[in-house]
């Protein structure tokens, strides 16, 4: 149940309801029709548009003090411009919550003001045994008609209604985008050279040799020389390497959609006979 100041919540108020902008002007008088002040601003339901309080600038009263009362508990007599506070006394305003800031105003901040305003309207020497329940949660100005409900006064009351463009925005999908990987098989070649080692029997005949006795391993048999005999082999094989990484991310891009269409508005019609004094 946000609050806001009628200025805010219809901006061009002055130009279509002048009655509105005098009772900003008008008079405050309490009970004994003592004057406290005049009305300084109002406050409106955000989501309804309903007048919930009136904020009274006490002036020199009580030291330029602000506080607010509750719409059902002001008469608005147009003729004389004028608002009687009912059940509004001197000791009331002192006791009610310093009006300074909108952003202030919180369900314990108007349970203070109403509570004040509650206890002023028990019959006088009388007690109440049980004190109505409000919940935080479920609390609505509709529970309590005789703070919040206008009363005609010397009056009464055409609501004139306007359409506005009200611009929101949804969140839907659009499209998918799957990203995912495939194996692909090509043939690769690759040369790498061996050696192998082969066995070169070479005879030769020795020269200038002269006879002697035989050496005493000639003749001999089983005599063997050996030689290890080696070669190269291609080891090839495949090993999975790292090539490439690949990152998948989303980015924002933003733009601005521009709507134009007719909104409608009341507008009072006057129609009169005779000579009747209209004052608009």
């Amino acid at each position: 149940m946000a609050l806001v100041k009628i200025g805010d919540f219809y901006p061009d108020y002055r130009d279509h309801s002048s009655d509105i902008d005098d009772i900003k002007n008008y008079d405050v008088y309490a009970e004994g029709n003592e004057k406290v002040g005049t009305i300084y601003d109002i406050l409106m339901d955000e989501q309804t548009g309903k007048f919930r309080y009136f904020v009274v600038d006490t002036g020199f009263w009580i030291f330029g003090k602000k506080v607010l009362l509750p719409v059902g508990r002001a008469d608005i007599h147009y003729s004389d411009k004028r608002v009687s506070a009912k059940g509004l006394t001197k000791q009331q305003v002192e006791n009610l919550p310093n009006y300074d800031e909108l952003e202030k105003i919180d369900y314990d901040y108007e349970e203070q003001v109403r509570g004040i305003y509650r206890a002023s309207s028990a019959t006088p020497g009388t007690i109440q045994e049980t004190a109505p329940a409000y919940d935080r949660a479920t609390y609505n100005y509709e529970q309590e008609p005789s703070l919040y409900d206008i009363p005609e006064g010397d009056g009464q009351s055409l609501k004139l209604y306007e359409e506005r463009l009200v611009a929101n925005k949804k969140r839907q999908k659009t499209g998918e985008v799957s990203i995912g990987k495939h194996v692909e098989t090509e043939t690769a070649r690759v040369a790498v050279p061996i050696e192998k080692e082969r066995v070169v029997i070479e005879r030769t005949s020795p020269t200038g040799a002269t006879s002697q006795s035989a050496p005493s391993d000639a003749f001999r048999e089983g005599q063997v020389a050996h030689m290890d005999i080696y070669e190269e082999t291609a080891d090839i094989h495949k090993e999975a390497v790292l090539r490439e990484e690949v990152r998948v991310k989303k980015v924002v891009d933003r733009d601005t959609v521009e709507a134009k269409e007719e909104v409608r508005r009341e507008e009072l019609d006057i129609d009169s006979q005779g000579r009747p004094i209209v004052d608009k």
